[in-house]
């Protein structure tokens, strides 16, 4: 069954007023610390006000029907705006979500590894007038948080009575990869490598599927949040097919936001969704294992601007600042192992041949230097760590058409369980002191 969101509740008590308080010890129920917000529950019921004994008319009195605190804080609230006529409540999983209203639906993705089915929480706002289907989906990457934080005040911030159409937000898909602080499923599977998934496959499959089946076909459009994987950071970006118009034109409504032009994976939860009829962006955002407050702001705010441009929202949100487009991108690999010191930052712009860090060896001190392929921006790279001949440090994006471009390094294959590495460079490797740039092709994931 659903569950009320307290957010609803709480927005209109920020904090307890007397009156508030007088009816909630009236009501029989517990009183709220200074500053506490007050949450609602459809199973809370308040027990008969207290009569003194002497004052009871035990002859002709009429028993008081008990009130739950959802009838009181309702007449203390201001009138909502009613739905337009032919709104309806809107139906998913076991949940049926009335106009103007958010709520938690429980999603039940597979039985766990101890046999027993777990819910992973869904939170939808279903607003009072018609209008699109907006699901927004993180975590798919267990490590990866910025996302979660991005959905939680995206889901708790959004009035369902001033929304036209409905918002989804599942902030934690892969749950057992969240708990373990793990990117992969317990057996290593990568989850977004098995999209659509089969009733019938491997963990990851049987979880790819039934939320593709249960929450994605339900959807107008889709935006999977992502962080950069193994110790590498992003820069707010979209990764978008631009030869689709539908998904050219939802990149349009992210505002300052860099768009890298690109081909899903096969497998992934982009490529899976935009076959099945459903336009889909990933957005990538910092770093994985880490809450961050700049990447998650940048992301929140995007997304309020696509529902503008979507038309989700009355209110004008729309961020208008230029938004870059990369037509092209090249990652510059090391190809000797040691120790990465960057001279460079995420979203620095750069020269060809200008040094982006170098890779010295502890035992030797011998240094070889990282230098730009092309004159591009960095949208991705390294943090400063030990790395191993072929380790993918930084990634240019560069602004010119190409058909070719390329990502972030890939993670293992769909049923690999081996140590996930980059794919090896296409070109050969550049003996030093030569310095070592990048350029070959291959895909990541998103």
């Amino acid at each position: 069954m659903p569950t009320r969101f307290p957010r609803r509740a709480a927005s209109r008590l920020r904090a307890p007023s007397v009156f508030a308080i007088a009816l909630l010890a009236w009501a029989g129920g517990p009183l709220p610390a200074v500053g506490q917000a007050v949450e609602t529950s459809d199973e809370y019921t308040a027990q008969p006000p207290r009569q003194d004994a002497s004052s009871v008319d035990t002859g002709t009195a009429t028993p008081i029907a008990p009130r739950t605190l959802d009838e009181s804080l309702h007449e203390m609230a201001p009138a909502e705006q009613a739905p337009s006529p032919g709104v309806q409540s809107f139906s998913i999983l076991d949940g049926s979500i009335p106009p103007g209203e958010t709520l938690q639906v429980p999603w039940y993705a597979s039985d766990s590894f101890t046999g027993l089915a777990e819910p992973t929480p869904v939170l939808v706002a279903h607003g009072t007038k018609p209008g699109p289907v907006l699901c927004v989906t993180a975590a798919v990457h267990g490590d990866e948080l910025n996302g979660i934080e991005m959905v939680r005040r995206l889901l708790y911030e959004v009035d369902a009575s001033e929304l036209r159409g409905t918002l989804i937000g599942v902030p934690i898909v892969n749950l057992f990869g969240f708990r373990q602080g793990s990117r992969y499923l317990p057996d290593r599977r990568d989850l977004n490598r098995h999209f659509p998934g089969h009733p019938q496959g491997s963990a990851a499959s049987r979880i790819a599927y039934s939320l593709f089946n249960h929450v994605i076909r339900r959807c107008s459009a889709l935006v999977d949040l992502h962080t950069g994987s193994f110790h590498r950071t992003n820069l707010p970006q979209l990764r978008a097919d631009l030869s689709d118009a539908r998904i050219a034109d939802l990149t349009r409504g992210f505002g300052a936001t860099v768009v890298l032009n690109s081909e899903p994976p096969e497998g992934t939860l982009r490529q899976a969704a935009t076959a099945a009829g459903v336009p889909t962006i990933t957005v990538e955002a910092g770093e994985p294992m880490r809450f961050q407050p700049e990447e998650v702001k940048h992301g929140v705010r995007a997304l309020r601007s696509l529902m503008s441009h979507m038309g989700m929202l009355d209110t004008n949100r729309l961020w208008s600042a230029p938004q870059p487009v990369y037509y092209e991108s090249h990652w510059v690999r090391a190809d000797d192992g040691g120790i990465l010191t960057s001279e460079v930052g995420l979203g620095d712009t750069v020269r060809e041949g200008e040094v982006l860090g170098s890779v010295t060896d502890p035992i030797t001190n011998r240094r070889v230097h990282l230098t730009s392929p092309n004159d591009g921006r960095v949208i991705g790279m390294a943090l400063n760590q030990a790395v191993i001949p072929g380790f993918a440090a930084y990634h240019i994006g560069v602004q010119r058409q190409s058909a070719a471009t390329e990502e972030e390094p890939s993670a293992p294959a769909a049923d690999a369980t081996s140590s996930p590495e980059p794919n090896e460079p296409a070109s050969p490797a550049v003996e030093a002191p030569t310095p070592a740039v990048g350029g070959d092709t291959e895909t990541r994931p998103d």
